[in-house]
């Protein structure tokens, strides 16, 4: 079997055991090249190819490729490759990276050496987390060997010793088809370090697309979105609510408002008799940010849906970000009873209070959280972090903390 019947092959049984992906992977563009070590995304105009080094390819066992595939599928739906230029330790971002999303990919599949957080106990690392907080983490515990000898944890020490001596460094191909020493194993990220914000997300845009498609052919073939990826929460009825939001919202919004104007008959026109009068509304503009990584429940996620409907027949105009380790969906909330959920991975607050801090028009943000993560990014204005009944209020967030508690 060649290497692109055995390519075909693996590509038919990750359709069958996980459609979502199997789908992914044909809407991709796929070429092989020896240039590079294992494998790797690269960028072709505004959208991803995936390149593949038949020398690594060829050895791998059945389960290990489809591994390395979903692998590199999953770097790419969740955004690793326009955001790793935010990062300033590149070894450390890419350990982080894969830290982050081998948790989605059956252990069976994952060939040897292969980064796995269950190797590291001792770390109490939070699952489904955030490349963010993985990379924090693994800063954290780099300074702590620098200066003790040892972090504490033998696994991370070998990995940090691995990293200092350079031995996670490989020939990746590059763009023109050089090949280059760089310190990741397998990503020619520099495809997109330095590209402009413009092109960065026209190439965010277009993955959201293929998304898109890929989630429809595979509900077509009645076959399951993962949970990293989407899902649509329902609420049978409105509850009362667990905070006095319209008094509190009065304070907390400020001046941050919207101009609505209506036409009515029963409002006489004072310049033109015949014509109907002009009804002037101020209302409320507030940003409101839900949690959808993997940690917060589906009970959580009505919970807050709930909430967001109190606060939304307050008369507030609220924008919904919806985000888990990157922002997933930008909307505007209409106060429904069902959710399209984007997200299900790992926690980042921090491109949301990004978000915010560049969206001046808002004065304040309500972010809907379980509190399983941090950022170092300050907020501008003011932040609300309302955390769930079933969670533990995290003192460390920036800004004002409530639970919602009966």
């Amino acid at each position: 079997m060649n290497k692109q019947e055995s390519l075909s092959k693996i590509s038919k049984d990750l359709m069958l055991k996980e459609p979502f992906y199997g789908f992914f992977l044909i809407m991709l563009n796929k070429v092989w090249h020896d240039a590079i070590g294992t494998a790797a995304v690269s960028k072709n105009g505004i959208n991803y190819q995936l390149t593949i080094s038949e020398k690594f390819w060829e050895p791998l066992s059945e389960l290990h490729r489809m591994g390395l595939l979903k692998h590199e599928l999953l770097h790419i739906a969740f955004n690793h490759l326009t955001t790793f230029d935010l990062f300033k330790d590149k070894k450390l971002a890419n350990i982080a990276m894969d830290m982050e999303i081998n948790q989605y990919i059956d252990k069976t599949w994952l060939p040897e050496g292969g980064i796995d957080i269950d190797d590291y106990p001792d770390l109490h690392l939070n699952r489904r987390a955030g490349s963010r907080y993985y990379y924090d983490k693994l800063q954290q515990f780099q300074k702590k060997k620098k200066q003790d000898g040892s972090c504490g944890c033998e696994n991370m020490d070998k990995l940090l010793d691995a990293v200092e001596k350079g031995q996670c460094q490989a020939k990746i191909g590059m763009p023109g088809g050089e090949s280059k020493d760089v310190n990741m194993p397998h990503h020619p990220w520099e495809d997109f370090e330095n590209l402009p914000d413009a092109e960065k997300q026209l190439i965010e845009k277009q993955l959201q697309r293929v998304l898109n498609e890929v989630k429809n052919q595979a509900e077509k073939k009645q076959g399951n979105i993962p949970g990293e990826m989407e899902g649509i929460i329902k609420i049978q009825e409105i509850v009362p609510p667990k905070f006095n939001w319209k008094n509190y919202l009065r304070r907390f919004t400020g001046i941050s408002t919207k101009i609505f104007t209506k036409k009515i008959r029963r409002k006489e026109n004072t310049k033109f008799p015949d014509m109907p009068g002009m009804k002037v509304k101020m209302k409320q503009k507030l940003m409101l940010a839900i949690d959808t990584s993997g940690s917060v429940c589906d009970d959580e996620v009505k919970e807050f849906m709930n909430e967001m409907h109190h606060i939304y027949k307050t008369g507030v105009d609220i924008t919904l970000v919806q985000c888990d380790t990157y922002i997933r969906d930008i909307s505007e909330y209409k106060g429904t009873y069902d959710l399209k959920l984007h997200g299900r991975g790992g926690t980042d607050f921090t491109p949301v209070i990004e978000y915010f801090n560049k969206n001046t028009s808002y004065t304040s943000l309500v972010y809907f959280t379980d509190g399983e993560a941090s950022t170092s990014v300050s907020p501008r204005a003011k932040v609300l972090w309302v955390h769930s009944e079933q969670s533990d209020i995290n003192e460390d967030l920036p800004g004002l903390k409530i639970k919602l508690e009966l």
